[in-house]
């Protein structure tokens, strides 16, 4: 079974230098790639790159490519203070992307013409590790605090720049798709912890994606893919 690991941010991809030793890169037309064994399993890592436009062209990509029967995305996100608790780490259900405008026609359609909803049938409970279902919204930029509220009406407890992009590619080629993103840092309506402070951030990535990369051989074994 093919398996292929996506890593959008670049704080996220130097994460995974430190974590995994020897690694011998090789290069795709987005971004470095490797591959790494996981419980005797070949598994190819993808930098996929950070924001929607990369995020959607590297997953058509990556099927095309190499027509994964698993594709998954490991990552940060910033969680909305009170409805989720940093370092928790969010399995994503549903995705939208909020930063579309229009003013010419029904906002109401186009808002919602991204949405998608992550067929997770497949996966086998009970989960191997703990973690949070949820929705994730998704935008070229940082939270705006102003907009929390209106995004946890929608049903995000958490945002990000990738994961929208990511689905929605992923439900028009069918592809089985597995979003799980720990929360490096947490955002209210008055500012966030790591705004101006980028270090606290790439401190925090290290650990979300050191504590991904242990939990990834148990969900390769729920998703069917390291019998």
């Amino acid at each position: 079974m093919t398996t292929v690991v996506l890593v959008s941010a670049v704080a996220e991809w130097q994460a995974l230098g430190k974590l995994i030793p020897n690694i011998e890169y090789l290069t795709s037309p987005y971004g470095q790639c490797f591959t790494h064994s996981i419980d005797h399993e070949p598994v190819i890592f993808f930098h996929s790159g950070w924001g929607k436009i990369a995020s959607a062209a590297s997953m058509q990509y990556v099927i095309d490519r190499w027509r994964p029967e698993l594709t998954v995305n490991l990552g940060t996100c910033g969680g909305f203070d009170g409805m989720v608790g940093q370092g928790e780490i969010i399995l994503v259900e549903k995705t939208f992307i909020y930063d579309i405008v229009e003013l010419m026609g029904d906002f109401g359609v186009v808002e919602n013409f991204f949405n998608t909803e992550l067929d997770l049938s497949w996966l086998r409970q009970p989960y191997p590790y703990p973690v949070r279902r949820g929705t994730l919204a998704s935008a070229d930029g940082d939270l705006i605090p102003e907009k929390i509220s209106h995004l946890m009406q929608r049903g995000a407890i958490a945002a990000d720049w990738e994961s929208g992009a990511l689905a929605w590619v992923a439900h028009k080629n069918r592809q089985r798709l597995l979003i799980l993103r720990g929360v490096s840092d947490l955002v209210h309506e008055t500012g966030g912890e790591a705004y101006g402070n980028i270090e606290l951030f790439k401190e925090r990535t290290v650990g979300v994606m050191d504590t991904l990369l242990k939990q990834l051989p148990g969900w390769m074994g729920a998703a069917g893919s390291n019998k």
